[in-house]
């Protein structure tokens, strides 16, 4: 091997260490406090997303990856819709979804704790269509109120509360 095909090699290694692997996301509230967090790991099939909410309202809340990795607040509407690269209908119940960023709802309980671990099918940290980290990157928003998980386009789960962007672990 030439000297140049070995410089080239070694400046591709950050690159392609940093293909797929994990993220996260430090969600946020419209006063900028830490209220959960968020760890994505690629697996097979899609990302496994991983929160623990620590400071929420009890309750059911919807949450879900949105297409825009902006979380301005107080009202997070920077987040853009729900990440959909397959063009679905939102809600796990609803027979034309669900949404690539569709999720179960989040219980918090009466202390403000609350977790969860779900698996976005057919997402990737990688590239293509389908990954979290497209041209404007992605985040996670928490809802005021449950998602009853058939209802176009947001499952009725009322105004967002946090706000989180996805971004590479480091």
């Amino acid at each position: 091997m030439n000297r140049l095909a070995i410089a080239v090699a070694v400046l591709s290694l950050p690159l392609a260490a940093s293909a797929g692997g994990a993220a996260r996301a430090d969600i946020k509230n419209a006063s900028g406090a830490t209220v959960a967090s968020a760890t994505l790991v690629e697996v097979p099939g899609g990302v496994e997303l991983s929160v623990r909410a620590s400071k929420l309202p009890p309750g059911s809340h919807g949450f879900h990856v949105h297409a825009v990795g902006k979380c301005e607040g107080p009202d997070f509407k920077t987040a853009g819709g729900h990440f959909n690269p397959t063009d679905k209908k939102h809600g796990m119940e609803n027979p034309a979804g669900p949404h690539a960023g569709d999720m179960p709802n989040l219980v918090v309980g009466a202390d403000g704790n609350g977790s969860a671990k779900v698996k976005l099918a057919g997402a990737t940290l990688d590239g293509g269509a389908s990954s979290l980290f497209h041209e404007g990157g992605t985040s996670i928003v928490v809802h005021a109120d449950a998602d009853d998980m058939k209802t176009d386009p947001s499952g009725n789960s009322g105004a967002r509360i946090a706000c989180g962007v996805v971004e590479r672990s480091k």
